[in-house]
């Protein structure tokens, strides 16, 4: 009597290590400097738990270094001081609840401080949102003139999707 519950044991533990192994692996989060990727490196697509890479391009028209500091309700990526003309990019998995945002604020010097979702499911990750689905969202900051100064650009060449701050 004293093995009957043995089976139930194992099988619990094995269901409880793939529910760990799962939730870890979806905290794949870089601070690494990341590249553009080539246009033919892949598509973009809709999958739960997908992964993400975003990319943040500094082109502020006053050519100064960009404070960048993102987090989301999980991980605080710190503050990133990237020089101007060069990228940054995070890497993360959407949860299954599909409820990932990701929200960065900017300062540079003559260019105030202003906050944007840079990754939010509904818009970002949703095949019926107001922008294409990305796996690879590449964001250009100060792209635009002031009303419109954060741009997503899309990786097939089409034009930019440009958003007004989200603190103003």
């Amino acid at each position: 009597m004293a093995f009957s519950n043995k089976p139930h044991f194992i099988l619990i533990f094995m269901v409880s290590c793939f529910i760990l192994t799962l939730f870890v692996s979806a905290l794949d989060v870089s601070n690494a400097v990341a590249e553009a990727p080539s246009p033919g490196s892949g598509g973009d697509g809709y999958l739960p738990l997908s992964k993400k890479h975003v990319i943040i391009h500094n082109v502020v028209n006053n050519k100064q270094t960009l404070n960048v500091h993102c987090k989301s309700s999980e991980d605080d990526l710190g503050l990133i001081h990237l020089p101007w003309n060069q990228t940054w990019g995070f890497r993360f998995r959407v949860n299954i609840w599909d409820t990932t945002k990701f929200v960065c604020n900017f300062t540079w010097y003559g260019g105030g401080s202003h906050n944007f979702d840079i990754f939010d499911v509904w818009r970002d990750d949703n095949e019926f949102g107001q922008t294409p689905v990305c796996s690879v969202c590449i964001w250009e900051v100060g792209r635009n003139n002031k009303d419109k100064a954060m741009c997503r650009i899309p990786r097939d060449g089409a034009n930019p999707y440009c958003f007004k701050w989200d603190n103003n």
